[in-house]
């Protein structure tokens, strides 16, 4: 009882102003009572008007007074020290404008946060102490010095031998128009015409893609000096969505993936069953079974 004295607050009045505040808020309760009853009780519309008068301003007049003896007790409550038990924090329960800066509320929530991740971090601790690891970190690096290492290796295969392997698969597509061009003289670089849907130009490191680029069939695939263009993105934007899903394809599966887009505007999405979405026709291909989806449907 000591220390709540010592917050500088005069209780019994503080308790005396609680009582206030419920006998103002009572006799405000009964001037919108008042205002909502209106006039009623008298047969004469005279004397209806009379009673009404006369009981609204009783109400007032109890509403001024219980406001007066509440203000003369918040004069008497006094004043909190200045000593919180937070410190400087304990100033942001002070705010009068806690719903547009509860600073102090999402401090104690962040407290509270703490404590709890300091609990479980604990546990978490002592959990992982108690399990018996069977490989220590002096075994686990001794294994590893013993471990050969493996040794990069690159596939060179001669031209001639990559020549002929594009021109077999080339074959099996007959739907697809294949030219191969050797600019620096060992990477070979194909310029796959699909039908009169889309180009694409694939470069290759032996039979390794290394990228491509796929352009519609209108569009330029050479550059200026009559060199193809292995940089330029397609103008089009359903072309260039065409374009991250053939950079981890083998060449085979590439050529076989790549012709199913031999109907790129006349394949619903398989989801869907739309031809368009968001102005663009269905741009992705399974890999196993070549079925078209929207970018949104494939998820």
């Amino acid at each position: 009882m000591a220390d709540a004295m010592n917050v500088g607050v005069n209780l019994e009045a503080f308790s005396q102003a609680i009582s206030a505040i419920q006998a103002l808020r009572s006799s405000v309760t009964r001037v919108f009572d008042s205002l909502k009853d209106g006039m009623k009780n008298k047969e004469t519309l005279e004397g209806r008007e009379k009673v009404f008068i006369t009981e609204f301003q009783d109400n007032l007049q109890s509403v001024n007074r219980d406001l007066n003896e509440l203000e003369r007790l918040s004069t008497l409550v006094g004043r909190p020290s200045e000593s919180h038990p937070l410190h400087n924090s304990g100033l942001l329960s002070l705010d009068p404008v806690q719903d547009k800066t509860p600073l102090y509320s999402q401090l104690l929530q962040a407290y509270k946060w703490s404590n709890k991740l300091q609990y479980h971090a604990g546990l978490a601790s002592s959990l992982l102490n108690q399990q018996s690891l069977k490989r220590s970190a002096n075994q686990m690096g001794a294994s590893a010095k013993r471990r050969p290492k493996v040794q990069p290796s690159t596939l060179v295969l001669p031209p001639q031998y990559v020549d002929d392997v594009i021109s077999r698969i080339g074959r099996m597509f007959p739907d697809m128009s294949i030219e191969l061009f050797r600019p620096n003289g060992t990477s070979a670089v194909l310029l796959v015409t699909l039908g009169k849907v889309l180009k694409t130009i694939v470069v290759m490191r032996s039979l390794f893609i290394d990228r491509t680029i796929v352009r519609g069939f209108n569009e330029n695939v050479y550059s200026e000096d009559g060199k193809l263009d292995i940089w330029s993105k397609s103008n089009y934007q359903v072309f260039q969505k065409v374009r991250p899903y053939l950079c981890v394809h083998p060449i085979l599966s590439l050529l076989t993936w790549l012709r199913s887009y031999i109907k790129l505007f006349q394949t619903p999405c398989q989801r869907c069953g739309k031809f368009l979405q968001e102005g663009l026709p269905p741009t992705w291909r399974d890999f196993r079974t070549l079925e078209a989806f929207h970018d949104t449907c494939r998820q």
